[in-house]
């Protein structure tokens, strides 16, 4: 039988093999202060509608909470990083910045595939049990990676690579073989304070600290109700998720483009003009954003997002395909094209449209948008 650490040594080949950047090994156990951070999250309402974080406390404290037996994780990190600079996106008001990582086809889909397998001939190599996890379960996929030494969480929260900057996604195998652990890496965030001098919505309460409920990808993804009107202006041309945080990050500068084909993005161009997004019926939208990150958003909400970026791009052309949104079914349709409508017309002139609304949030728009306040 092979030595645990010539065992360690062949999962990471067998992972480069597969086509992940990088693999490392760690504890399937996480330290007493990880939970304290996740406590003061949920505590400080910094979840916003994202219930279920509060729901799996218990089991997402520690990978060995949810399967006693595990003994180890072995982390791998995919780099998605794109060809590009992302925040030039931000000035073409006229187009939908779909974030990075979901341009191209669904990362769940892409990483699982290869995980299964790979944890499948580990597991048949080993005789150990093993079960993979990619960013679906209580699991703390960000500490755990910084555990084992694949990068740090940056100040942004998000992990941040010494060799792909901000751009990697990350999945998990766990297993109740006891392998030799890897050393975690140091915090290299310094002074910096890039990523959080950039966030528009000023979603950082402090350094390493996040509150959902201000972040834009929160608001574009999670989300489910109107996004508050103080937000909107500032959300620009951002229809689901934003980079602006991990675009900053001066470590981005020893990151290259995605050597995964199915991350690159699916359709060309990659910004999708409002005009054509505005004419989206949902069997479209459905058969477009197909295998794609954006279609699980459904299409109220998604629609919901583009009308804000329609409201914000100042484009009279738009006029005209807002307007039929007024009368939509979605209430979240229905307010947001009051809101964008506005956007272009006096509260006087915005009195020819308007209809008694049965959702108090619509009316509520309404009332806001033909007094101007």
């Amino acid at each position: 039988m092979a030595s645990s650490r010539d065992i360690a040594d062949w999962i990471k080949q067998k992972a480069s093999q597969a086509g992940f950047d990088a693999c490392a090994i760690t504890s399937a156990s996480l330290p007493a202060q990880t939970t304290a951070y996740l406590d003061e999250f949920i505590a400080q309402g910094y979840h916003g509608e994202m219930t279920w974080l509060a729901e799996t406390r218990d089991r997402r404290a520690s990978p060995d909470a949810m399967w006693q037996e595990a003994q180890s994780a072995i982390v791998l990190a995919m780099n998605y990083g794109p060809d590009h600079d992302p925040l030039l996106s931000l000035s073409e008001a006229d187009k939908g910045n779909i974030s990075v990582y979901a341009r191209g086809r669904d990362y769940h889909d892409v990483i699982k595939g290869k995980l299964k397998q790979l944890a499948g001939q580990f597991a048949a190599y080993v005789g150990a049990d093993v079960k993979v996890f990619v960013d679906t379960a209580p699991l703390l996929e960000k500490p755990l990676a910084a555990q084992a030494g694949l990068g740090w969480q940056g100040k942004h929260s998000n992990m941040v690579s010494r060799d792909f900057g901000s751009w990697v996604f990350l999945g998990t195998i766990l297993t109740t073989a006891a392998l030799p652990y890897d050393t975690p890496m140091a915090d290299h965030c310094g002074s910096c304070t890039s990523c959080l001098d950039i966030c528009p919505t000023q979603a950082f309460p402090r350094p390493y600290q996040l509150d959902a409920r201000r972040c834009i990808s929160y608001m574009t993804i999670e989300q489910d109700s109107q996004i508050a009107h103080e937000y909107r202006p500032l959300i620009g041309n951002r229809i689901f998720g934003c980079d602006d945080c991990l675009a900053a990050c001066p470590w981005n500068k020893f990151a290259s483009a995605a050597a995964e084909q199915k991350l690159h993005p699916r359709h060309d161009p990659a910004l999708w003009p409002l005009e054509t997004l505005l004419k989206m019926d949902e069997a479209l939208f459905r058969s477009t954003f197909a295998g794609m990150p954006v279609r699980r958003a459904g299409y109220a909400k998604f629609m919901r997002n583009v009308l804000i970026a329609a409201g914000n791009a100042k484009e009279s052309a738009l006029i005209p395909l807002i307007i039929p949104f007024l009368t939509a079914e979605a209430p979240l349709m229905r307010g947001m094209a009051i809101w964008a409508l506005s956007c272009y017309q006096t509260p006087e002139a915005m009195q020819q449209y308007y209809q008694l609304d049965t959702d108090p949030e619509v009316e509520a728009e309404w009332q806001r948008a033909l007094t101007s306040l």
